[in-house]
């Protein structure tokens, strides 16, 4: 079965791609065939992240309009919150991309974070591999904002974007380092509110330490996505920051993490902590935590 969908992935079959994007997400067996025979793609990953009411999806809508009129195929994964009652997500924001629905060059998937805290899908590696494939010029990760855990996206994308808002003053003065430290470029959506330009200075300011041990400035940029101003300045800064990714040792990190992230997830799909309960209940009155976990070792 997977050597059908493959085949058909690489013809072009959004059908095949979707159904595919199911398989991995549910683990069913082939799976791993189809990941295991996926061939080698280089399509850079866009990740956009923030705090909920940034304004990730109208700079979204806005990139992938740039890119659809330029003639290019975009793929867009929206990672949105799980709900606590029925662990399905929760899609609000992608009625505002609805007009992307049945164009032919647009991908889009929801995906539920499905428990995992770091604002991300936990087998969206996999399936960012999977659509990689199928021969997208880009792809968009935009996640649930979640705060500091937000770091994870670093680990996954080839340009992170941060969008914030001129109000989030308060928000960014209580970010520690690992936030700050993630973004390629940061985002001051909403730019036509009172303070922006103060805003921006602020920020710019409270980066400057930063800048000392990066090879360059990280941008900062004001958009009022709704309008798509600053969206095409945007999509320029993406396409000058790529060429840099490509010829540094970003990448070499990223597929590191990659597969640190893959390496740990294999070797920890026997272990639960129900089954770990119950060994640990029959050896509660000689246990030893070290000689315990020994045993888990490979």
């Amino acid at each position: 079965m997977w050597q059908q969908l493959l085949t058909e992935i690489l013809k072009g079959d959004l059908k095949a791609l979707a159904k595919s994007i199911s398989i991995i997400e549910n683990e069913l067996p082939e799976s791993k065939d189809l990941l295991l025979h996926l061939p080698v793609a280089s399509t850079p990953i866009i990740g956009i992240t923030g705090p909920p009411g940034a304004g990730k999806s109208s700079i979204v809508d806005g990139l992938t309009q740039v890119w659809v009129n330029a003639g290019k195929k975009v793929a867009i994964l929206c990672i949105d919150p799980s709900s606590p009652f029925h662990s399905g997500a929760l899609l609000g924001d992608r009625i505002r991309m609805n007009k992307w629905f049945n164009n032919p060059n647009v991908f889009i998937r929801s995906l539920a974070t499905r428990g995992a805290l770091g604002g991300l899908h936990p087998k969206i590696i996999e399936i960012t591999e999977l659509v990689k494939s199928f021969g997208f010029d880009y792809i968009i990760i935009e996640t649930v904002g979640v705060g500091q855990s937000e770091v994870e996206i670093a680990g996954l994308a080839d340009i992170c974007i941060v969008a914030i808002v001129p109000e989030a003053g308060d928000e960014i003065q209580t970010m520690k380092s690992g936030i700050m430290e993630i973004a390629d470029i940061f985002v001051v959506n909403k730019a036509d509110r009172p303070g922006a330009d103060q805003f921006v200075n602020n920020l710019k300011l409270m980066l400057a330490p930063a800048f000392t041990s990066h090879s360059m400035e990280v941008p900062v940029l004001k958009t009022i996505a709704t309008t798509n101003e600053g969206i095409e300045l945007l999509e320029t800064t993406i396409q000058e920051l790529l060429k840099q990714t490509a010829t540094s040792d970003k990448k070499i990190n990223l597929l590191a993490e990659k597969a640190y992230h893959l390496i740990r997830q294999e070797r920890m799909r026997d272990i639960n902590k129900i089954d770990l309960k119950e060994k640990i209940r029959e050896e509660a009155n000689d246990f030893s935590l070290y000689r315990f976990v020994k045993q888990f070792k490979k």
